[in-house]
């Protein structure tokens, strides 16, 4: 397994147009590609661990590289 960062941009509930980005670290054995088709879950749990804010995209990079993948999926769980 090697570390991969998912940076996920989320938006306040309240407030869609106010958003950020936040960078979740896992163990990860497979492509960028298939860290952003996977990472539904990740990011599932962490909008449960924080209601006041929607993910709106989301991309996996290795860390300390430029290679990443782009995940443009809206969630409404929150």
């Amino acid at each position: 397994m090697n570390p991969i960062n998912l940076i996920v941009t989320v938006c306040a509930v309240l407030s869609p147009a106010t958003c950020e980005e936040t960078v979740l670290v896992f163990d990860w054995n497979g492509s960028l590609r298939q860290c952003v088709m996977g990472a539904q879950p990740y990011i599932a749990q962490w909008v449960g661990e924080h209601p006041k804010w929607n993910a709106v995209k989301w991309r996996c990079e290795y860390p300390h590289r430029n290679d990443k993948a782009d995940g443009a999926a809206a969630t409404s769980a929150g």
